[in-house]
């Protein structure tokens, strides 16, 4: 299958390329293709031909884009529409990946696809935009919904751990936001399940997509330090405190609960998906072999 991944140079393209060596990939980063320009993406659909594409692309920084309104639109709204504007004039098939703050966070239980979107921040807001336009231009999409992504590649919050508890004694961690970690292996993975199964009308829509257990940025943390001391990383870090959002305050507002019950995507797809603790024990190994 030929393939274009948009956004190929960020965690979740990184591990698009890294594992779709079965499939014949083009995969250009944010300087090569913006999706925001339509132009570009029409002569690099029509150069290339694909029989699919991924869009990895976006913007993702939370708080900036409380100042950046315009931008987090411009990349998390307009952009998906130009992609679904050509995938429904091709007849291909768009993948297209989404965030659990579309939800506000004051549910009691895990998020069904759907329970009703209500986003507390810009990001959030763009985000479901996008969601929208691609539905409305290309309703052959499948839109993944996914939580608290990590890597050994790009910006994350495992990363950041690990760069704390190597320079600090002591951290706090906020404890009242609770949520669902995603490596970008495991996503990637859950994509490649979703084009090999072959895309129909019958499994088009959105799905939420995140590893099982859900937990808080404050255990989740501490499994950070345990997994890199377990894998010989020789830390700093000796104590870590749980502190409320109230005490961490941040230009954009979190949802307090985010955690999404994935059940549709693994019946629909007959995907087994693995705990986050499994996927972190593999993150963690490829940072201690960087050092």
């Amino acid at each position: 299958m030929k393939l274009l991944i948009t956004g190929a140079g960020g965690q979740l393209g990184h591990e698009l390329v890294r594992l779709g060596g079965h499939h014949a990939l083009l995969a250009p980063g944010y300087d090569a293709l913006d999706i925001t320009d339509p132009d570009a993406l029409l002569a690099c659909v029509t150069a290339f031909a694909p029989d699919a594409v991924i869009n990895a692309a976006a913007y993702t920084a939370v708080d900036r884009a409380e100042s950046d309104e315009s931008t987090a639109f411009s990349v998390n709204c307009d952009g998906p529409a130009n992609l679904a504007r050509i995938c429904q004039e091709h007849g291909m098939p768009l993948i297209h990946i989404s965030t659990d703050y579309v939800f506000d966070g004051s549910k009691q239980g895990a998020y069904l696809e759907e329970d009703a979107t209500e986003p507390l921040g810009v990001y959030g807001r763009s985000k479901l935009a996008g969601e929208q336009a691609v539905l409305r231009i290309c309703p052959q999409s499948i839109i993944l919904r996914t939580s608290w992504l990590f890597s050994a590649y790009g910006q994350n919050f495992v990363k950041s751990m690990i760069r704390l508890g190597s320079a600090c004694e002591k951290a706090d961690v906020v404890a009242d936001q609770h949520g669902c970690p995603t490596s970008g292996t495991e996503l990637a993975r859950a994509i490649y399940a979703v084009l090999d199964s072959g895309v129909n009308d019958d499994c088009r829509g959105i799905y939420n997509f995140c590893q099982p257990e859900p937990t808080t940025w404050f255990a989740f943390a501490g499994a950070v330090f345990e997994t890199a001391a377990d894998q010989g990383m020789l830390l700093n870090i000796k104590q870590v405190d749980p502190i409320t959002t109230a005490e961490y305050p941040t230009a954009a507002q979190r949802p307090a609960n985010s955690v999404m019950d994935c059940s549709k995507f693994r019946q629909t797809f007959a995907f087994a998906i693995k705990p986050w603790r499994e996927s972190l024990v593999d993150v963690v190994h490829a940072l201690a072999a960087q050092r």
